[in-house]
């Protein structure tokens, strides 16, 4: 074990797109546990892209020189509490940082189900893949046979909403994204029927092409033009599920894109959103679902992982300019291969 820790603090508030600049990794002694606590030592970390909205000056965002916070899996390298066993896996929320001590009541004890990675549980089992399980039972209510849209398709949340869609008996799948690869692996991997790049036209005129007879539900990622279109396309007593507004996050005061809301009440449409720490309590019903299509292989993650968590910078900037596909995990080096 390093004798020596590394933590990851934001330096400054950045105004569009962070940098390397706003953030500086701190070296500092290896903690050591107190009484009732234990010493983790982290193996993959999660980088999302509601961590770049934490990062502006917002109710319980990110401190300026204070570690920051996001999901991590670690093992427990030394205890001084019962409860807490040196060489269990735990999951917790304190992560951007080598090591941490932590509390039993800041972690959860993590399922071992055969054939699952532990990276799972930061992709398809984990928030992420809560957050698309919630919004299309919970949210959207689908129906077997509906039609979605999901846009920044190639993300995390857009590959494992598409995925479950697909476990759920959805009808036909529309997705947007940002290149032409990205849309050529949506459609030959992850299985949507269409997909366009939201670069080569307007939102209304692309999803039109691609949603001819209109959809169901609109899982939405990105808010903006996107959400617009989606609204005049949706049938009557359709559903906008809001899961983000990527679109925003890094262009601030970008003109919003103007929703018709007559269509809302006309055709009956609901819009709702949520965040899916109000809804931990379906994490086991995602499991029951999900762990036996992962052992089948009928459910495969979608996953970017990258080595190193010296580059958990580099990997979180990557993914907010959609380098990755599916969900971006860091591991430490000692768990490659």
């Amino acid at each position: 074990m390093n004798q020596t820790a590394l933590t990851v603090h934001q330096t400054a508030r950045p105004h569009g797109f962070p940098t390397a600049a706003h953030f500086a990794f701190v070296e500092s002694a290896l903690p050591g546990p107190e009484v009732g606590s234990a010493l983790v030592e982290n193996l993959y970390w999660s980088v999302d892209p509601y961590h770049r909205e934490m990062m502006d000056e917002v109710p319980g965002g990110f401190a300026l020189g204070a570690p920051l916070e996001g999901r991590a899996i670690g093992r427990v390298v030394a205890s001084r509490t019962p409860l807490l066993t040196e060489g269990e896996i735990v999951f917790h929320r304190r992560g951007w940082r080598t090591h941490v001590v932590v509390a039993p009541e800041e972690i959860r004890r993590l399922p071992r189900f055969d054939g699952v990675p532990l990276t799972a549980y930061l992709s398809i089992l984990g928030g992420t893949g809560l957050t698309a399980y919630v919004g299309l039972t919970r949210i959207a209510r689908l129906h077997e046979g509906e039609d979605l849209f999901v846009s920044a398709a190639a993300g995390g949340v857009g590959t494992a909403t598409a995925r479950f869609a697909r476990l759920l008996g959805a009808g036909r799948l529309v997705g947007s994204t940002g290149s032409v690869a990205k849309a050529a692996y949506l459609r030959d991997q992850v299985g949507f029927d269409a997909v366009f790049d939201h670069h080569e036209g307007t939102a209304a005129d692309l999803l039109r092409k691609a949603a001819p007879d209109g959809i169901d539900v609109y899982v939405d990622n990105v808010g903006g033009g996107q959400l617009a279109a989606a609204v005049g396309v949706l049938r009557e007593f359709g559903r906008v599920v809001r899961v983000g507004t990527i679109s925003q996050y890094n262009t601030p005061g970008t003109a919003r894109s103007d929703i018709n809301h007559a269509d809302l009440v006309e055709k009956s449409i609901r819009m709702e959103g949520f965040l899916v720490r109000n809804h931990l309590d379906v994490q086991e019903e995602l499991y029951e679902f999900a762990v036996p299509h992962l052992r089948s292989g009928r459910l495969v993650p979608d996953e970017t992982v990258i080595d190193g968590f010296e580059n958990i910078v580099e990997a979180f900037l990557g993914m907010l300019r959609g380098r990755n596909t599916g969900k971006t995990i860091v591991q430490d080096r000692t768990q490659h291969g």
